[in-house]
């Protein structure tokens, strides 16, 4: 019998992956924790008190001097790579849970325009470009682009003006997209514009060129309306399904509720932080002793996008109350709380995407007699195969993943 609680701090990165520069040179030296603290400490004279995630072992996976070194709490502490291309939170969370993300390609639209017009044309629909730039337009009225608000490469967009297109047609382009399209998510997205659609195209980041959404009135308009297809997934082989399947009652909160929609969950999307962990308060009081509750604080990751420093840390000092609030709920032999990330988002790398940085795994373990060292894992996936091993499932049954392990008896804890 177990209680595993997941909290992933979206867009918390503990320092560059090898490869994170491949798209962007600059992002080689990316590390949201270590210049959020540095960032602190210049700005207020002071060092950013963390204190349950010091307790949980953050100093030890990134060794700061403005953090303890010393877990103060019985935790397998480490991190991990991404182990998909990119930097992306639908891509991170599925990853997270099982699903195999590792051959989802980063692509420029501009790299398949053929093979999508093709295929357009295949199922009854004209194409045109639009003065000669990398994007599409369908039957004269819809966009397939380059999403300009994602990391460059990561989703494709079919956006269509509600005044002169309806949704369903929107989404049904899309989905023929989608039956080509390597990347790991295509957005259908409708909405009502201050102009034809045309008017917003700019160039975005690295080559890429689409919609400027935010400029088009689509937010501010009312009637938005988006689907997210992302690419075939072998749901059955996913944790939550996996737990729900064996009869463990299943809770996604926060983003997680949007991002990993599974139908036989509780499901409850929020943004704010102190809510999110309100909600997570309340589903772990009311779970039974074996329970998956999979929790995502967002607006770590939104203030990473605003690169906004000091709302990053004020967030993260929220999100480290909320965790010391969990504690003493998860006290049982075979328990876990799992903290970690699902991707960088360093507020002061001077852009306003996700970096491609190793996340914090930080494992509580009740029954322990000590803080240990955790191998370094090769994939977020590791971490759904450790939760379902916790909840006594097979983590052979995930896509993808393997359990990490514990340190042998004998073997050197955390160092002081």
């Amino acid at each position: 019998m177990s209680r595993a609680v997941i909290v992933v701090l979206d867009g918390f990165g503990v320092g560059a992956m090898p490869d994170a520069d491949a798209h962007r040179p600059g992002d080689a030296a990316a590390d949201t924790l270590g210049h959020l603290l540095d960032h602190h400490r210049a700005a207020t004279g002071h060092r950013l008190p963390l204190p349950t995630l010091e307790a949980l072992g953050l100093g030890f996976v990134h060794p700061h001097p403005g953090l303890s070194r010393r877990p103060s709490l019985p935790v397998a502490a480490g991190r991990a790579a991404l182990g998909y291309p990119g930097a992306d939170t639908y891509a991170g969370h599925q990853t997270m849970v099982g699903a195999d993300f590792s051959r989802v390609a980063v692509a420029r639209l501009a790299g398949h325009l053929d093979e999508v017009a093709a295929a357009l044309r295949a199922n009854g629909h004209n194409t045109d470009d639009l003065g000669g730039r990398p994007l599409l337009v369908v039957d004269g009225q819809i966009l397939v682009h380059d999403n300009l608000e994602a990391d460059p490469g990561v989703n494709w967009n079919v956006s269509g003006r509600l005044e002169d297109v309806s949704f369903t047609e929107v989404l049904r382009i899309a989905r023929v997209v989608r039956s080509v399209a390597p990347v790991a998510r295509v957005i259908a997205v409708g909405g009502h514009a201050d102009a034809p659609l045309r008017t917003f195209v700019r160039e975005g980041a690295l080559g890429t060129v689409g919609l400027d959404t935010p400029a088009s009135g689509f937010y501010r308009n009312g009637g938005l309306a988006v689907q997210h297809l992302g690419t075939p997934l072998d749901h059955a082989r996913r944790l939550p399904e996996l737990a729900a399947g064996a009869g463990v009652p299943v809770t996604l909160l926060g983003k997680a509720a949007d991002v990993l929609a599974c139908d036989a969950a509780v499901c409850r999307p929020a943004v704010d932080t102190t809510e999110v962990f309100a909600l997570t308060l309340d589903a772990l009081r009311g779970a039974p002793d074996t329970a998956l509750i999979v929790s995502n604080v967002q607006e770590t990751d939104l203030a990473g996008h605003q690169q906004d420093a000091p709302r990053y840390a004020c967030v993260l000092q929220q999100a480290d109350t909320g965790l010391s609030a969990l504690l003493p709920l998860l006290s049982s032999p075979g328990d876990r709380l799992i903290v970690t990330g699902d991707h960088g988002n360093d507020p002061v790398i001077g852009h306003a995407f996700h970096t491609r940085e190793y996340v914090p795994v930080l494992i509580h373990r009740p029954e322990a007699t000590r803080p240990d060292r955790l191998p370094a894992a090769r994939t977020l996936a590791d971490v759904g195969a450790t939760a379902a091993v916790a909840l006594g499932l097979g983590a052979t049954a995930l896509d993808r993943g393997t359990p990490l392990p514990w340190p042998t008896a004998g073997s050197a804890g955390v160092p002081g």
